[in-house]
């Protein structure tokens, strides 16, 4: 009975460590900083995407609000193995807590914001140089909101540009992560 006792002892050990281990790895960093997100009351975890190499988290994406960009940031430098983070996300500066409608817009701007990103993701799409389905287009008060993935410099240059030629488009916030693929 005490060997047995001993081997699980040396399995549980085994494990344990292991999981240690991958705790300090970059997927391990990952996982724990996607995971303080979702458990955040501030933070849409579905808004941001998470990215860790050499121990450096880069946050990517449009979030509703100033305080859940930096709620989001202060997990990430908080969280055990990161190194630096690196911040890539754009505050859209809704008001209150992103949940309700913002009171000071008319319903024909929100009605235009619509129309702009459905022209903008048409355009993408269109184009053969951008991957469009790879990036997500947000519109607010005419402000373009470009996240996702892009295969080069170049394919990143012209969504930017087609964004920006885009009717009623007043500025292009790109946050658009060079992934070759």
């Amino acid at each position: 009975m005490r060997i047995r006792n001993a081997g699980s002892l040396v399995v549980l050990v085994a494990g344990l460590a292991l999981v240690m281990s991958c705790a300090s790895t970059d997927m391990g960093i990952t996982a724990k900083v996607k995971a303080k997100l979702a458990a955040d009351d501030v933070v849409k975890a579905s808004q941001i995407e998470v990215q860790t190499a050499s121990g450096v988290v880069t946050l990517t994406g449009n979030v509703d609000s100033e305080g859940a960009k930096t709620r989001a940031l202060e997990l990430a430098r908080d969280t055990e193995g990161a190194v630096n983070v690196v911040d890539m996300i754009a505050a859209r500066g809704a008001s209150g807590n992103g949940n309700a409608p913002d009171p000071d817009r008319t319903v024909g701007e929100a009605v235009d914001d619509a129309g702009i990103t459905i022209s903008v993701k048409g355009r993408l799409l269109d184009d053969p140089l951008v991957k469009g389905l790879k990036i997500d287009v947000d519109t607010r008060d005419g402000v373009v909101f470009l996240t996702g993935a892009v295969g080069s410099d170049e394919e990143r240059q012209k969504a930017i540009q087609l964004a920006r030629d885009a009717k009623g488009v007043r500025d292009v916030q790109a946050n658009l992560t060079l992934h070759k693929t």
